[in-house]
């Protein structure tokens, strides 16, 4: 008895099946709300994205890389082959031998996932996942044998009929999991969701090198609209696209093992948060997770639906309130998934629709709009503690090369040691500079983390108008956070303000002003020194390298912790974390600074005035926090004129 005429019967079911689970599976998607994105530009464009933006990546992990290059190019290949070969019935040897070649390679690499898996780490995914590398060697297995006849190295009907039922049994396993799972769900389903999603990710500038961190402004003319929401209340609020991005999950865990807050025990999994938005788009409860669940929180009581209420069932409040939007997850997803994106439109919701910022996250935006500044603190005040420094004001002068912004710093005593330090600087390097004074209103960071986006664009538009007046050719801040609102999310206002002009951070201007012979320093002499890179510094905008040459110049030999550059582990204090204060079983600050400990060293280094709060913060003993500029300012070199 034969069975040739079976095997195309299977491939032609599995695929119409599998397409009819793709066109379910954009049905689901499409419940989400319209974006701007060029389809046929983007279907174009995804080839080179997922080989060069995505691989680049997972090439992070030799081991990984080497081998989803070997299992997902070869599987590609041989699916391709398969159906000309065995559907179409093309009879040419060379096929055949190309598909015997593209089988052995995805055999092998199945191996090597197969062995990943006999011990894989706590943060990948067990379950269905499990079964996966099984299923990829049942596949490639199992087409190998049944295409040898067609390469002509076996004759037809070879093995008999117990080998032609074993066949068939391994290729409806393995059909079942690789066609019919890759669009009705299983461990496959991140290949067909993936490859979408980076044609038409929500954020075209990351691909080909770029970088795109600033959040989307919300559409405020909602709230005009009869059933308008601000932010996201249930899935289908989210952007299509962004849909998409969730369903491209991986589950490898990376985004866990880099998060802050999970690690410090706070109910936060960025993982789990992302697989709950599939519940969520889907319907259903998160009881199939095979993966680590929210700290302190059990699996199997979370549900959801499209239009359920995501915080009414399906997350905790507490679970997007504990995240510090540092964006480590972000930047180790191998699918290059939004996390923090989706967690501050879920935030938009709680806070501008519902009033429910908690602790004193609701006493700060009351703040923000009675005195512009989060502490409630007489704007006037601003350039208090600096009456002694004969600063320029903007209105005086009119114009300036450099425009200084003070930000809220200004207020806090141990942030204007910095900022007097850094005045010294510019003042030692002749920089003719001037601040706004009372004109200067907050960045608007906080209110834009916690999801009062509202807030945030009026804050935006009222400083630009500030800005409009003068006349200056760079802006430099000591704060990251405000460094990255004026250098990446004033732009969506509309104004001329800051056209043409660059803003930079204090360290990427001092590390110029030091090339370029305008600061003279000694030769550091202390003990030894790390540096922590701030979040929104290093993995917002990419500046790593400007505060280690500041240092090298100074002859220090950095002593780098494991933890450091766009994998550096976040203080704690971003996303107003330290304003909603969720409770954990740590604080990430002490984990911070045990990873300074582990270097031994006397002093850290550091450039951003949050950061410098919070590691000055941990309980001494303890190495010694200064920021560059208190660091430069030691080692100046003042010239008598």
């Amino acid at each position: 008895m034969s069975f040739e005429w079976l095997h195309p019967v299977l491939i032609a079911t599995a695929l119409v099946l599998a397409v009819i689970g793709a066109v379910r599976r954009v049905n689901l998607w499409r419940a989400g709300q319209p974006d701007q994105v060029d389809l046929i530009a983007g279907l174009m464009a995804m080839p080179g994205r997922y080989l060069h933006d995505l691989h680049d990546i997972v090439e992070r992990d030799k081991y990984m890389s080497k081998t989803h290059a070997a299992t997902g190019g070869g599987f590609v290949l041989s699916a391709a082959l398969i159906i000309l070969v065995h559907l179409l019935g093309f009879d040419s040897q060379i096929l055949a031998w190309a598909l015997l070649g593209a089988l052995a390679l995805m055999f092998v690499g199945a191996l090597f996932v197969f062995k990943r898996r006999l011990n894989p780490p706590s943060r990948i995914s067990k379950g269905p996942w499990m079964r996966l590398p099984k299923s990829l060697l049942a596949f490639a297995g199992a087409f190998f044998v049944l295409t040898l006849p067609a390469a002509g190295v076996l004759p037809e009907g070879t093995g008999g009929i117990l080998l032609s039922l074993l066949l068939t049994a391994l290729i409806i396993w393995g059909m079942g999991e690789l066609f019919f799972g890759m669009t009705w769900g299983g461990p496959m389903k991140h290949a067909f969701a993936g490859a979408l999603h980076l044609a038409f990710h929500r954020r075209q500038e990351r691909f080909g090198g770029g970088r795109s961190t600033g959040l989307k402004p919300v559409d405020l003319s909602l709230a005009q609209e009869v059933g308008g929401v601000l932010g996201v209340a249930k899935p289908t609020d989210f952007k299509w696209n962004q849909l998409l991005g969730f369903d491209a999950c991986v589950q490898c865990g990376k985004c866990e093992a880099m998060c802050p807050a999970f690690a410090a025990g706070q109910p936060l999994n960025p993982k789990k948060l992302i697989q709950d938005m599939v519940v969520g788009l889907a319907g259903g409860s998160d009881a199939q997770f095979a993966g680590s669940p929210y700290p302190g929180k059990a699996i199997g009581e979370a549900t959801g639906g499209p239009t359920q209420i995501i915080t009414e069932g399906l997350i905790d409040p507490d679970t997007l309130w504990s995240c510090t939007t540092c964006r480590a997850c972000v930047e180790e997803c191998p699918m290059m998934i939004e996390h923090v994106d989706a967690v501050v439109d879920m935030r938009r919701y709680l806070t501008m629709e519902k009033g429910k910022t908690p602790n004193k996250g609701a006493e700060v935006l009351d703040n923000l709009i009675a005195t512009d500044n989060p502490n409630g603190y007489n704007p006037a005040s601003r350039t208090n503690s600096a009456a002694d420094q004969n600063l320029n004001l903007m209105r005086d002068v009119q114009k300036a090369d450099v425009l200084f912004w003070v930000s809220d710093g200004a207020f806090d005593m141990r942030s204007q040691r910095i900022l007097r330090a850094f005045v010294k600087l510019l003042k030692a390097a002749n920089v003719d500079f001037a601040v706004l004074g009372d004109e200067e209103l907050d960045s608007g960071d906080v209110a834009r983390r916690l999801g009062d986006d509202a807030a945030f664009q009026s804050i935006a538009k009222r400083n630009l108008a500030v800005l409009s007046q003068y006349k200056f050719k760079a802006i430099v801040t000591t704060d990251p956070h405000a460094y990255h609102c004026l250098r990446n999310e004033y732009d969506d206002f509309g104004s001329s303000a800051l056209e043409g002009v660059e803003v930079l951070h204090h360290t990427t201007y001092l590390n110029e002003l030091v090339q370029q012979g305008k600061l003279k320093l000694d030769s550091f002499s202390g003990g030894r020194v790390t540096y922590h890179d701030p979040c929104y510094l290093g993995r917002y905008n990419g500046e790593y390298e400007a505060p280690r040459e500041l240092l090298r110049s100074m002859g220090i030999e950095i002593a780098e912790m494991e933890r450091s550059g766009f994998r550096s582990r976040c203080c704690g204090g971003g996303g107003g974390a330290p304003i909603t204060d969720v409770p954990g079983e740590r604080r990430i600050a002490d984990m911070r600074m045990e990873d300074v400990n582990s270097t031994e060293a006397e002093l850290v280094a550091v450039g951003c005035q949050q950061c410098t709060a919070m590691l000055e913060g941990v309980v001494e003993p303890r190495p010694e926090v200064k920021d560059i500029a208190e660091i430069l300012v030691d080692q100046l070199i003042e010239e008598v004129h």
